[in-house]
């Protein structure tokens, strides 16, 4: 009977375990509870009805997107804020393109030009009488505004600014040539030939700042020697010319 017995016990559910006596070991939880406690749920039995504890509550959720309202007016601008420090200058940007040529501007006033010219020349030979001896001239050239005095030869300056003067003899056979142009009392520039059995031309060249009132021309300088200047009345061996290259920037 005891072989019968323990197969019994075997196939037998544990439900009817109670029926046959045997004792029954309490339920126990293997793990720590979870702080704080869930709220307690609805009681759940097994099938053979012990009651084995109960289901944790779960907590519904909401969508939120459901919840979401329209969306709302923008509100007032708001005050700029202070300008920010001055950044460093960026690199050079690409040539642009040439723009069209603009109009002709209206013409200007009209420029107001100033003269003064002459050239004067002498015939006759001379030769010095004095020490200091200022050479006549017999033949005129041109003499613009007449500024030019034959009989005292002196040019005398009527436009202020920078004149070209010019100065040409011819020497004589065996005699001194000794010459000045002459700017008021103060010699400027000589023309100066020794004595030679050959007679040549020479000249001498100048430019020359001249006030209004100066007065130009050219002097005979004797010393122990003859001194001289070759002419002839049929030909013109002596030339005395002078002109306005550039007039005072205040005319």
């Amino acid at each position: 009977m005891a072989a019968p017995a323990l197969l019994l016990l075997l196939v037998l559910p544990v439900g009817a375990w109670p029926g046959l006596g045997l004792p029954r070991r309490p339920c126990m939880h293997c793990c720590r509870p979870a702080w704080p406690p869930a709220a307690p749920g609805p009681h759940v039995r097994s099938i053979d009805g012990d009651e084995w504890g109960r289901l944790p509550r779960v907590r519904p959720t909401i969508d939120i997107a459901i919840l979401k309202g329209e969306k709302g007016e923008a509100g007032v601008r708001g005050h700029s804020g202070r300008s920010g420090k001055e950044g460093p200058p960026g690199s050079r940007g690409l040539q642009g393109r040439k723009g069209q040529k603009g109009q002709a501007g209206p013409p200007g006033a009209p420029c107001q030009r100033v003269y003064a010219a002459f050239s004067v020349g002498r015939r006759e030979g001379l030769h010095s009488a004095d020490a200091l001896q200022a050479v006549p001239f017999d033949t005129e050239l041109v003499n613009l505004d007449s500024t030019f005095d034959l009989a005292s030869g002196r040019f005398l300056c009527a436009v202020p600014g920078v004149y070209f003067l010019s100065l040409t003899v011819h020497t004589w056979n065996y005699k001194e040539t000794y010459l000045h142009i002459m700017c008021n009392r103060q010699a400027v520039a000589v023309l100066y030939a020794q004595p030679n059995e050959r007679s040549v031309m020479q000249t001498q060249s100048l430019l020359l700042p001249l006030a209004a009132g100066d007065a130009v021309w050219v002097r005979m300088f004797q010393r122990d020697r003859d001194n001289a200047i070759y002419g002839e009345r049929g030909d013109l061996y002596i030339t005395f010319s002078g002109h306005l290259v550039k007039p005072d920037a205040k005319l």
